[in-house]
């Protein structure tokens, strides 16, 4: 499990020396981050369309080679979340 993809919450005093938080484990990209990914894969001018769909950012485009790129630039910007990626055509 990443430690990306947890949420922690506050720390709040408990019985005696001990504290409790609230961890959350993070399911989908947040509208925010998801709209930063949109603007970089937009701003990089590559030849592929980029949508937010629900819980997660689409990219598509026509050259194998270009998705490969926006890869390679999503992956070397840290968003402060887990990323993963997925290949739903193969050739």
């Amino acid at each position: 499990m990443p430690l990306k993809a947890l949420t922690y919450g506050t720390v709040t005093p408990a019985a005696g020396s001990t504290v409790h938080q609230e961890i959350s484990l993070q399911q989908g990209i947040p509208i925010e981050k998801a709209r930063e990914i949109v603007k970089l894969v937009k701003d990089s001018k590559k030849k592929v369309q980029a949508s937010i769909q629900a819980n997660f950012v689409r990219v598509s485009g026509r050259d194998r080679d270009a998705l490969q790129e926006v890869i390679q630039l999503l992956r070397a910007k840290d968003f402060g979340i887990d990323t993963q990626f997925t290949n739903y055509r193969t050739f």
